[in-house]
């Protein structure tokens, strides 16, 4: 069975940005993941500061984070550097956004 950490990098792929439809994963918005006993800690970035869905990306990391057996606990540390850059983005990302 992959550990807690392989289960919480996993699990971010299927939290989808609503407005791009695309993972935030893949749209590289995850800076790091750790997981300390049952507490996972993400530390992301958004696409701009004043993103709208700010809270609805963070929740859908923590309930997504929830879901796996053993994490009972999550914080998000959203972080603003390094900037995001459409650089950041998986190649299967800039595909799907016709980017390349």
């Amino acid at each position: 069975m992959p550990t807690l950490l392989a289960q919480a990098k996993a699990a971010l792929f299927e939290v989808i940005d609503p407005e791009l439809g695309i993972n935030i994963a893949d749209l590289g918005l995850i800076y790091g993941v750790d997981v300390e006993g049952n507490h996972a800690t993400v530390k992301m970035t958004l696409t701009t500061p004043g993103c709208p869905l700010h809270d609805s990306i963070k929740n859908g990391v923590i309930f997504r984070l929830k879901q796996i057996e053993d994490i009972e606990e999550v914080t998000v540390n959203l972080v603003w550097d390094p900037p995001w850059t459409p650089a950041h983005m998986s190649d299967r990302a800039k595909k799907r956004l016709q980017m390349g």
